[in-house]
Order: structure tokens, then C-alpha cells, then sequence
């Protein structure tokens, strides 16, 4: 319960220090300003530069229709002229400040991050890769637990009776984490949509999970009753970031209350229950405890590629391991209730 009472109190202190630590000021100093005006102009920074810049791989103009302009997949392997100045103007205005001894700062939002194989944020598609790998091995053997190990209701359902809940979780998880992968190794409008989008989505599913299980809400009527508000509430947050306005502020701050919320609930239920697997429970509460946190506590990258963000990708991965670890335990564990019971 202790993690569960100190927890707000970390949140307030992160909510005060948002807009510290939210700062850009890389993007918009004047050298930066002027170093990408004039490689987007000269098509150079330096020694380096962009062939892309006035023409694309196949002479044709960047200023023709859509319909003339190099397909999506071709367009996928390089990067254009405003990425690559953008980039390579960082990279340039960094060193310099780094023989200052100043210390780094953020380029429009983001730290400045070195590439590998043209993927803008390597550590974190590796760990989002591992994520999402981990899920599927747990989704997997979760499906084959409840479905062909434990035992079955004479008209062949499962005993379980969230099943179906955990199976739409592991897929919007998974869904979620290869638009991570996609989104850091390029960062651009649809990307970025499709991870925040896909983001909230399985928050506010977790959350609504969290919610019936730990209240044993069985009855479908009841199921209905408890999901459909939350439901509508994160289907208009994403119709407003996809068709309004994107509000990174906003997103986080519901991303946020949504994700402590199912932290609160899980904490508490874990105290108050006697499963057998409350431990595990309190493992990831502490675990999302940490996420949400390094969400907040930013700090430049080490060696060029591990920032906070990078950290949480990591700290998620035993995470997600142990929550199906849980999952698995659960499912045995209301199976043989339900079969004591029944006899």
C-alpha cells in the first residue's frame, strides 16, 4: 500500500516540473535557423550533402503533383531534404556546443539522438522489437492455457471468464508496440498519429480490464455499463489528436490519469485480495510506477542513443513478461475455483 499512497505525490511534483522539462530551445536558436535555411537552399552542410534537396533519386521535381512525386516505400528508405538538414545542422550545432562545454539540448521536441541503419532512434525500436516479441509469446501461450491445458465448459468455452478481454488487450498491445517500432525509426505526421493513437487505445482498454477484474464484474449488462463511457472517452480523445487538433500536452496528461489509475487499482486489489500472485501485481505496479516516472524525468542520451525514453522501453520489456506471468496464474487459478465450485 506504501507505493500506492506515495505514488500521487511523485505525479504532482512531475506535473509542476511538465513544462521544464517539456522545453525545446535547440530549434530555435538562430545558428540552428540559419544552417538548415541554407542547406535546404544549397543542398550542403559542409562537407556532407543532399541530393535530395531541389530533386528527388529520379530528377523529378519535389514541387510536382502527388501523382509524380517517388512512391511511399521508395520515399520509406531515404530521407528528405528538411530531415536530412535538420539532422545534420544538429549534429554540426551540438559538437560545437559540446566543445563549449554546454551541455545538450532538445532539437523540436526530441534530444539530439544519433542514427543507425537511417533509423532515427535505434535503442528504442530494438526494445519496442523486444516488447512486442514478448507479447506475442505471452498472448500465444495464454491462448493455448486457457484453450487446450485447462479444462472446458461442456459447450466448450473456457472456465476463465475474462478470456476475451485478455485476448483484445494482446492485441491492442501488440498493435501498439509495432507502431512504436515503426514511429521511432521515423518520425513523421502518420507515424507519430498511429503511435499516440494506438497508445491511448490500449490504456483505456487496460484500464477498463482493470476495472472488471478486480471488481469481478461478471455479468455482461454490467460489462457493457462499465466500458461503454470509457470507451466513447478514448475514441473522441483520438478522433480530437487525429482530426482537430495533435496536443502532445493532452495526450499525455490522459495517457497519464489513465495508466495511474489501473496502477492505483491493480495496487489496492493486490493488497486487499489473497491471490495467490498478488507479488507479480505489485511487480508491475512498480514497474509502471518507474515508466511514468522516466516519463517525466528527462535527461540528455548517453553516448548518443540512450535517453529516458529508451529507459522505459527497457524497464517495460520484464514488465510485460511478468504481467502475462500474472495472467497465466489467473486463469488457473479462477479455472480451478470455478470447477471446485461447480462440483
Amino acid at each position: 500500500m506504501a507505493i500506492c499512497r506515495r505514488l500521487p505525490l511523485f505525479l504532482l511534483a512531475f506535473f509542476c516540473f511538465l513544462g521544464l522539462l517539456s522545453a525545446s530551445d535547440g530549434d530555435a536558436h538562430p545558428i540552428y535557423i540559419a544552417c538548415v535555411e541554407q542547406c535546404e537552399k544549397t543542398g550542403c552542410v559542409g562537407d556532407i550533402c543532399f541530393q535530395h534537396c531541389n530533386l528527388t533519386s529520379e530528377r523529378k521535381s519535389v514541387n510536382d503533383p502527388w501523382y509524380l512525386q517517388e512512391p511511399l516505400y521508395i520515399k520509406w528508405k531515404k530521407w528528405d531534404c528538411l530531415s536530412g538538414c535538420r539532422y545534420q545542422c544538429m549534429l554540426v550545432r551540438e559538437e560545437d556546443r559540446e566543445k563549449s562545454g554546454d551541455r545538450p539540448v532538445k532539437y523540436h521536441g526530441k534530444w539530439p539522438l544519433q542514427r543507425a541503419f537511417g533509423i532515427e532512434e535505434p535503442v528504442a525500436v530494438a526494445l519496442s522489437a523486444l516488447n512486442l516479441a514478448v507479447q506475442f509469446q505471452g498472448w500465444v501461450s495464454f491462448f493455448i492455457l486457457v484453450n487446450y491445458k485447462l479444462s472446458l465448459r461442456p459447450n466448450r468455452q473456457t472456465y476463465y471468464e475474462y478470456t476475451g478481454l485478455w485476448h483484445i488487450y494482446g492485441t491492442l498491445s501488440m498493435n501498439f508496440l509495432f507502431w512504436s517500432a515503426v514511429y521511432h525509426s521515423r518520425d513523421v505526421e502518420v507515424t507519430e498519429k498511429l503511435h499516440y493513437s494506438s497508445g491511448a487505445a490500449v490504456l483505456g482498454f487496460s484500464l477498463i480490464v482493470a476495472i472488471l477484474r478486480t471488481f469481478n464484474v461478471r455479468s455482461e449488462a454490467t460489462r457493457v455499463m462499465v466500458a461503454a463511457p470509457l470507451i466513447a472517452f478514448v475514441t473522441t480523445h483520438i478522433l480530437y489528436l487525429n482530426c482537430y487538433q495533435f496536443d502532445y500536452g493532452l495526450n499525455m496528461k490522459v495517457c497519464v490519469t489513465m495508466g495511474v489509475a489501473q496502477v492505483l487499482i491493480w495496487g489496492v486489489w493486490a493488497g486487499v485480495s489473497n491471490h495467490p500472485s498478488r507479488l507479480k501485481v505489485w511487480l508491475v505496479a512498480l514497474g509502471d510506477g518507474l515508466i511514468i516516472f522516466f516519463q517525466y524525468y528527462d535527461f540528455p542520451p548517453y553516448w548518443g542513443f540512450l535517453d529516458a525514453h529508451a529507459v522505459w522501453h527497457a524497464i517495460a520489456v520484464p514488465v510485460s513478461y511478468i504481467w502475462w506471468s500474472f495472467i497465466h496464474d489467473d486463469s488457473e487459478h479462477r479455472t480451478a475455483a470455478l470447477i471446485k465450485k461447480a462440483k
